[in-house]
C-alpha cells in the first residue's frame, strides 16, 4: 500500500502545482472514516481507496481526481454525506465522489435491477464529467485484483459485469491497457479452463520457438534501418482472452489462428508509418483480407494504427502494428493520454458521441434492464465502418442494416426512414452493410418505426427507439379501443358513461388517469364489465353478452371456418390445426407442429424464427408432414416486393402473377418513396414450387427490382 508522501511526490511528478494539503487531508480522512473496516483479503479497507488513487497517478490524472479517489466509497460506507465533502474539499471533488456513489433505495430490488440503476447513474455523472468515468474504472481495476479473495458465487458475478460493461467502456476510451488486464482476470475466473488450456499452448510455444520473437525483432530492426526509419519495434503474445475470442468468433482451433504473434513497428510521423508499410509489404507476402488502415480511418474511441498480416521473418505469420510514438500513447492510456482538465477542468462527456447515443437509449427506455440489455449492446467493438454522402464516418457492429445506420446518424432520421440507397443503388432496409458502404437514408415525414424492424436492427440505440415508438403507439390503440369498449357496454346496459365516474374508481384499478384505465380495458388486463361494476356497485348484468359479441375490434379478424381438415399427417384426428401466420409454411416446405393453449397445433416452417420460443418445451412439438393430397386446396404465401415507381408496374405485378396462376389474396405498401414502393403480397397458391415460379417470373420483369419469400 502506497504511504502518504509517496502518493503526494507520485501527484507532484507530473503536477508540479498540485493540491498537496487537501492530498494529505484527504488521504487522513479516507483513514479516519473507514477506521476498523477490513476487506475480504483482512488487509485494512482504506488500503483499497488509496490503492484506486495510485492507479489514478499512473494515468496522470489531476489532485482533484485522485482525491476523489480516495474518498470514492466514504458516502457509501460510513457516515460521510456528499455535503460535509463538498464543505471539506470544493465543489468538483464532492460531484467526483456522488457520480461515483451507488445508490443506497435499491438494496432490496434484484441484483440485474440493481447493476441496471447503478449504472444509469453511473452514465449520467459521466455526462457531466468522464473522469467518473476513470475512477470508476481504477475502483473496479483494483477490485478485480483481489478478486480471489472473495466467495465463488460473488467472484463470478463480479467477473461478467466486468466483461459486460467495464472492459467495453474502457474499450470505448481507448484504455487498452486497463481493458486487457480486466478482461484477463475476468477471463480466468469465468472460464477457468479455458484460460489455463490456452495458457499451457502458449507456454509449449514459447519453449519451442523462445529464439522466434528476438530473431523477428532484429530482422524488422534491420529492414527499417536499411531504409533509414528510425524505429521502435517490440513483439508480444496476444492476450489468453483475446485468443479465446477470436477462437469464438471464427469457430476455430487454436492451431488455426495465424495471429498469436503480434509486432508493433512505432516511428516519428505519419508519412514514416505508410514508408514502413511499404517496406513490409514489399519484402514479405501480406496475408489477405488482414490489412486495415485505422489512421485513414480512426475507430470510434480515436485509436490509430495500420494492422497487416504477413508471411514475415522465419517464415511465421504474424500480425504487424505500424504507428506513431504519439498514436501507441493515445491506444494504450485512451483520453488519459491528453487530458483538457489535467489542470482540473472538466471533461464534458456529451462532448463524446458515444455517451450521447447512450443517453438517447437512457431516455428511450421503459425500464433499468431494458436501458442495460440495449447498452450492452451499444458497447461492443465497431467492426463495420460506413460513410455518409458527405463522406462522414459511421462506426457499427458487425451485421448492422441501413436502419441501424440511420439510427447512428440521427434519432429523427432513424425514425422517418424509408429506404437506403448503398453505394448509389437501392436495397431492402434489412441489407447487412459492408466495410466501405456508402449509404444514402431516404426518408419521408409520413414514416414511423415498423415493429419489423425489432427483427434484424443489432444496435442498442435502433432496438431502443423502436421499442418506444411500438410502446406509446400501442398504448394509443388501446386507449382508443377500450374507450370504445367502454362506451358501448354503458350504451349497452342503458347507463350513463363519463369520465366523471371513472376519476372516482382510479385507486380501483391502481390508475392514475383516465386513459389508464382505458389503455388496461383496451389491452385486456381489465374487462369492461369491471370498470362498469365498479362505477355503479351492484348493478346486475342483463345484454351485456350480446354488445360484446357483436363488438368489432379494428385490426382484427375471425379466419374462416373451413369444411375440409388440413391435409397433414401426424395429427390426431378430430384435432384442431391451424397455419402459422408468422412463416406460411406451403406444400414443399419442411413443416413441425406445435400445440397451443386454447388453438390446438399451430404449424411451422422448419426454419421459423419463432420456433426459438419453443427451444426448452420439446414436449409441445408434433412430428408432422403433407399429406399427398395437400396441394389440393390452396394456401397463403407471402412476398416482399420492391416495385418501381412508376406508371404500369402494379398492373405488371397482378398480370405477372396472374399469368403464374396466382391469386393476390392481400397487398400491403410498407415502405413508399419517390423511386419505388415496397410491398408485402400474400398469393394464393398449390405449394412451394407454385410459389418459386411466380418469384421468378417477377424477378424477370424491369419494373421489379427486388423480390424474395417473406415470413
Amino acid at each position: 500500500m502506497l504511504r502518504q508522501y509517496e502518493l503526494v511526490d507520485l501527484v507532484k511528478s507530473y503536477d508540479p502545482d498540485a493540491d498537496e494539503d487537501a492530498l494529505n487531508r484527504a488521504y487522513v480522512f479516507a483513514m479516519k472514516k473507514h477506521g476498523a473496516q477490513l476487506r475480504a483479503s483482512g488487509d485494512p479497507y482504506y488500503s483499497h481507496p488509496v490503492e484506486v488513487a495510485g492507479i489514478l497517478t499512473k494515468f496522470k490524472l489531476d489532485s482533484s481526481s485522485v482525491i476523489a479517489g480516495l474518498l470514492h466509497d466514504t458516502v457509501e460506507d460510513t457516515d460521510t454525506s456528499v455535503e460535509e465533502i463538498r464543505g471539506l474539499f470544493g465543489e468538483q471533488v464532492a460531484q467526483l465522489v456522488d457520480g461515483l456513489t451507488k445508490l443506497a433505495m435499491i438494496e432490496q430490488k434484484s441484483v440485474n435491477n440493481k447493476q441496471a440503476e447503478n449504472f444509469r447513474k453511473l452514465l449520467l455523472a459521466m455526462s457531466e464529467d468522464v473522469r467518473v468515468l476513470l475512477i470508476k474504472l481504477a475502483d473496479r481495476l483494483h477490485n478485480m485484483r483481489t478478486l480471489h479473495f472473495l466467495k465463488p458465487e460473488k467472484r463470478s458475478r463480479i467477473a461478467k459485469e466486468t466483461l459486460d460493461i467495464y472492459a467495453p467502456l474502457a474499450e470505448r476510451i481507448g484504455m487498452q491497457e486497463v481493458k486487457s488486464e480486466l478482461e484477463e482476470i475476468a477471463f480466468r475466473e469465468i472460464h477457468k479452463e479455458a484460460y489455463e488450456s490456452i495458457r499451457a499452448r502458449l507456454n509449449f510455444l514459447r519453449e519451442q520457438g523462445s529464439n522466434i520473437v528476438p530473431k523477428i525483432i532484429e530482422q524488422l530492426k534491420k529492414d527499417m534501418a536499411d531504409n533509414d526509419i528510425a524505429a521502435e519495434i517490440t513483439g508480444r503474445e496476444k492476450t489468453p482472452y483475446s485468443i479465446w475470442r477470436k477462437m469464438q468468433q471464427k469457430n476455430a482451433s487454436f492451431e488455426q489462428l495465424s495471429d498469436i504473434m503480434a509486432f508493433r513497428i512505432c516511428v516519428d510521423d505519419i508519412a514514416a508509418c505508410y514508408q514502413a508499410l511499404g517496406i513490409v509489404h514489399s519484402k514479405y507476402h501480406m496475408v489477405p483480407r488482414r490489412f486495415k488502415d485505422y489512421i485513414s480511418t480512426p475507430k470510434p474511441n480515436g485509436y490509430k494504427s495500420i494492422h497487416t498480416g504477413i508471411i514475415g521473418p522465419e517464415n511465421t505469420r504474424i500480425e504487424i502494428q505500424i504507428r506513431t510514438h504519439e498514436m501507441h500513447e493515445v491506444a494504450e492510456k485512451g483520453i488519459a493520454a491528453h487530458w483538457a482538465y489535467k489542470q482540473g477542468q472538466k471533461a464534458v462527456g456529451t462532448n463524446f458521441r458515444w455517451i450521447r447515443e447512450l443517453l438517447e437509449i437512457l431516455e428511450q427506455a421503459q425500464n433499468p434492464e431494458e436501458f442495460l440489455e440495449n447498452t450492452k449492446l451499444e458497447m461492443y467493438n465497431d467492426q463495420v465502418f460506413c460513410f455518409t454522402p458527405k463522406g462522414d464516418l459511421i462506426g457499427l457492429p458487425i451485421n448492422s442494416t441501413p436502419v441501424d445506420f440511420a439510427y447512428a446518424v440521427h434519432s429523427g432520421v432513424g425514425d422517418t426512414c424509408v429506404g437506403a440507397k448503398i453505394n448509389g443503388e437501392i436495397r431492402p432496409l434489412r441489407t447487412v452493410l459492408q466495410n466501405g458502404d456508402q449509404v444514402e437514408i431516404l426518408t419521408s415525414k409520413a414514416q414511423h418505426p415498423s415493429t419489423e424492424w425489432e427483427r434484424f436492427v443489432v444496435t442498442g440505440k435502433a432496438k431502443a427507439a423502436i421499442r418506444r415508438y411500438v410502446r406509446e403507439h400501442k398504448r394509443d390503440q388501446f386507449i382508443t379501443l377500450g374507450q370504445q369498449i367502454l362506451e358501448r357496454i354503458f350504451k349497452g346496459e342503458s347507463l350513463e358513461f363519463s369520465e366523471k365516474g371513472l376519476v372516482n374508481v382510479l385507486p380501483n384499478f391502481e390508475a392514475e388517469g383516465v386513459d389508464d384505465i382505458y389503455a388496461k380495458v383496451g389491452e385486456g388486463l381489465v374487462t369492461g364489465w369491471d370498470v362498469l361494476k365498479a362505477v355503479y356497485p351492484g348493478y346486475k348484468q342483463s345484454k351485456l353478452g350480446k354488445v360484446v359479441k357483436s363488438l368489432k375490434v379494428p385490426g382484427f379478424r375471425k379466419e374462416k371456418k373451413k369444411n375440409t381438415p388440413l391435409k397433414i399427417k401426424g395429427l390426431i384426428p378430430g384435432m384442431a390445426v391451424h397455419f402459422a401466420g408468422c412463416c406460411h409454411p406451403l406444400p414443399g416446405d419442411r413443416i413441425v407442429g406445435i400445440v397451443t393453449t386454447g388453438k390446438g397445433v399451430a404449424v411451422h416452417t422448419i426454419d421459423c424464427k419463432l420456433l426459438e420460443k419453443y427451444a426448452d418445451e420439446p414436449e409441445r412439438w408434433l412430428d408432422i408432414s403433407w399429406g399427398e393430397d395437400a396441394e389440393a386446396e390452396l394456401h397463403v404465401g407471402r412476398l416482399k416486393v420492391m416495385l418501381n415507381n412508376e406508371p404500369g408496374a402494379l398492373a405488371e405485378l397482378s398480370n405477372l402473377i396472374a399469368r403464374s396462376n396466382g391469386n393476390i389474396a392481400n397487398l400491403n405498401i410498407t415502405n413508399r418513396t419517390v423511386s419505388y414502393f415496397e410491398l408485402i403480397v400474400d398469393v394464393e397458391v398449390k405449394d412451394l414450387k407454385h410459389l418459386t415460379d411466380i418469384i421468378a417470373a417477377l424477378k424477370a420483369s424491369k419494373m421489379i427490382s427486388y423480390v424474395s419469400r417473406s415470413s
